[in-house]
């Protein structure tokens, strides 16, 4: 979903009256950014407060290659990463994710062996369908065991875009939500819906409904799902006590656009690349009785402090045993503080850019290569600017390339490198970044190798439903990602 796509940062349609409200009725961060500009690598610096270089989901296969988890991906969350459901339990938390893991299949990066208690939703994304032969369809897991698969057991309509999954995400997040308030247990929910990534779904009730297609009637959906778990909050009398944050892994995908992506506002290109539309997210937190109504704050915030500011409001400290990349936001939410913070652009385990105050100074570019540009796959259709948006590497190491982002959010018009702004502001972003290069270990990295064996063949629960399917040798091979 793209910084655009909401009423509350200006859409124009207005077609998500429960999100417009929930920012009202909270604050809204107008500067808050995912971790990396693909799925997987975002998911995993939310839980584990980490950029992805540090946790293991990028690849060292092709310099600066954006990396997710497919299929066919041998690695996943390690061990060794400590996620934040696993801490919340030291605080007695009951800990339920809904939708899209995306941090490994196998067995061994199961959410429920990283801290969660319950599961309702998928390890990969939507993708196929698929002939179970070849590729075998994405399962659906209850906690231990699949359910069912996509496609299979649970439709989506490619033709006409109708899937029930978001109406029935809806109802287990109301359902844990009721469970945990009637035995007074402190929760942690992670509903992590996919419905506006291609092929974009809604149910037959918001079909036709959007002035903007069928990615509008997807948006409409999560929009009036979201109003009514607010809502359920506060009919059960608890919703002083729940701290609810909304944002995005990553800027809408302008590669399917119009007809399957969103909008990323003013902001230059989308999904894949570390331009601000890649990168900056619509984010709202609503806690009633606590934030001020109608709040809009400035600071530079990231997926990966809502990591920090879980454990701070749940009365914890983040593991003093590694680096954590998370602040807590707690006092820019409750007070009006701005936090003097950077935020690091990544793209595989390249640092593309950095943003220091309102500065942003970008050490490489790239959009995606001539070769994938010239099958028609762009990234920044419609959004060419000389220079910037480059279809090779380019390395800005030595002079980077420098934007004002206050008086140019589009990235469209790099500061003159002799002068004076340019040299003031680039011996501040410096020192921030050299600081940054000494403390960087990056972890083993997860995403390098791919194997058609460990695919979603045999999944635990198969056996009963009779969905077990024959998988082929192994054949471990060093992953290709074109962009």
């Amino acid at each position: 979903m793209g910084w655009g796509d909401l009423g509350a940062f200006g859409e124009p349609s207005k077609e998500t009256p429960n999100l417009d409200q929930m920012a009202s009725e909270g604050m809204l961060f107008l500067d808050f950014y995912t971790a990396n500009p693909l799925c997987s690598p975002s998911r995993a610096a939310l839980l584990t407060g980490r950029l992805p270089v540090r946790n293991g989901f990028y690849t060292t296969n092709a310099h600066a290659r954006n990396a997710y988890t497919p299929q066919d991906i041998v690695g996943g969350i390690p061990d060794y990463e400590l996620l934040l459901p696993e801490l919340l339990k030291k605080a007695g938390y009951t800990n339920k994710i809904i939708g899209k893991w995306h941090l490994g299949h196998r067995p061994q990066f199961h959410p429920l062996k990283h801290g969660f208690d319950e599961w309702f939703g998928s390890p990969n994304c939507h993708f196929g369908p698929y002939d179970n032969r070849a590729l075998p369809n994405i399962p659906v897991y209850r906690d231990w065991e699949m359910i069912g698969r996509y496609y299979e057991d649970f439709k989506i309509d490619l033709k006409t875009g109708e899937a029930n999954l978001t109406q029935i995400y809806l109802q287990e997040a109301l359902d844990f939500i009721s469970k945990q308030q009637a035995s007074q247990q402190p929760f942690f929910l992670y509903w992590a819906i996919d419905a506006t990534h291609a092929p974009v779904y809604a149910s037959k009730h918001f079909l036709g409904t959007s002035q903007r297609g069928l990615y509008g009637d997807a948006v409409r959906e999560i929009d009036d799902s979201i109003g009514k778990i607010l809502k359920h909050l506060q009919k059960l009398g608890i919703s002083e006590d729940t701290f609810v944050f909304f944002t995005s892994d990553n800027g809408a995908a302008l590669i399917s656009a119009p007809k399957q992506g969103g909008s990323n506002g003013r902001f230059l290109c989308g999904k894949q690349t570390t331009f601000e539309g890649g990168m900056r997210e619509p984010a709202i937190a609503w806690w009633p009785g606590h934030i001020p109504a109608g709040g809009v704050s400035h600071q530079l915030g990231n997926v990966m402090d809502l990591f920090t500011t879980s454990l701070s409001l749940a009365g914890l400290q983040p593991p003093s045993d590694r680096q954590i990349d998370g602040i807590d936001l707690l006092p820019a939410i409750l007070q009006g503080k701005l936090i003097d913070r950077p935020i690091f652009y990544y793209r595989g385990n390249e640092m593309m850019a950095v943003r220091v105050g309102l500065y942003k100074a970008h050490y490489w570019t790239w959009s995606n290569s001539w070769e994938e540009y010239s099958k028609g796959i762009d990234f920044c259709p419609g959004q060419n600017v000389s220079g910037v948006t480059t279809h090779t590497q380019e390395e800005h190491t030595n002079l980077p390339l420098l934007f004002h982002l206050g008086r140019d959010p589009g990235e469209k018009y790099p500061l003159s490198f002799v002068s004076d702004e340019y040299q003031r502001a680039m011996e501040q972003i410096s020192a921030v970044v050299q600081q940054h290069k000494v403390t960087m270990v990056p972890g083993e990295p997860q995403l390098n190798v791919c194997d058609k064996a460990v695919m979603n063949w045999s999944p635990p629960g198969c056996e009963k439903l009779g969905k077990c399917l024959k998988q082929p040798e192994s054949d471990p091979k060093k992953c290709f990602w074109p962009h």
